[in-house]
């Protein structure tokens, strides 16, 4: 039986960054699976209904080789491209990152935006808990 060590986060995480009147809600999960990933995601667009946007990024596996980024309706690039970075840069697996948005009427500008969700998403990994899980297989 072979092992291999990860880093995740131990639970969830949240955290709220403020940028121009637009609030940004960031929520950090150790997740699974895809399943998993759409439950969550789903239960965030249900309790922020009146939101502007949920975007989100998430990496799973030990190799990292099932990810997803999505925008939501933010200008490509500028959302989820930015979340999936940070958890890149923290070097973490089996965890997403959700960010809801509250447009506070100003517009940010795609500049801004990346600016933003790459914020929002590393307050929220600051926030967690990473530990290292050894799996096997």
């Amino acid at each position: 039986m072979a092992e291999i060590t990860i880093k995740t986060i131990s639970s969830p995480a949240e955290a709220i960054y403020k940028e121009k009147r637009s609030k940004f809600l960031s929520f950090a999960y150790p997740v699974e699976n895809e399943a998993e990933i759409k439950e969550k995601i789903a239960f965030l667009k249900k309790k922020y209904h009146d939101a502007r946007h949920h975007c989100y990024a998430y990496i799973l596996g030990a190799d990292k080789a099932i990810f997803r980024m999505n925008d939501d309706g933010e200008p490509s690039g500028t959302a989820g491209r930015p979340i999936h970075g940070q958890l890149l840069s923290k070097e973490v697996t089996n965890v997403l990152i959700v960010v809801v948005r509250y447009f506070g009427g100003v517009k940010l500008g795609t500049g801004g935006l990346r600016v933003a969700y790459k914020l929002a998403a590393r307050e929220v990994l600051e926030n967690a808990i990473i530990v290292e899980k050894k799996l096997l297989f």
